[in-house]
């Protein structure tokens, strides 16, 4: 089915051929302006999700990988371990600075 039909941007009219004749369609500025706004509203929307994916696969090909250790943590100079807890089997340590201040 073909379907054939003039806009009128000046008049904003819309003329379509009808079984009876020709089938006018009109609006107002005012609809044609809210039209426009909801328009935009939807192109920008649009235009963000596709600014979405592709940030989010950046984001997830810079992402480290949780799983992955490094373990290329190097203590600063001027610190020591000391036992969590003195009375305790497990011997868990900690690392404290030796060069703070006494205040």
């Amino acid at each position: 089915m073909k379907f054939m039909a003039i806009p009128n941007y000046a008049y904003l009219k819309l003329k379509i051929p009808g079984p009876g004749g020709v089938i006018t369609v009109g609006t107002s500025f005012q609809r044609t302006y809210e039209c426009e706004v909801e328009c935009c509203g939807h192109v920008t929307a649009i235009i963000a999700s596709g600014e979405l994916a592709t940030i989010k696969k950046e984001v997830t090909e810079e992402a480290p990988d949780t799983k992955k250790s490094t373990r290329s943590f190097n203590p600063i100079e001027g610190s020591k371990e000391v036992l969590i807890d003195p009375g305790s089997t497990k011997g868990k340590m900690v690392r404290v600075g030796t060069m703070l201040s006494s205040k």
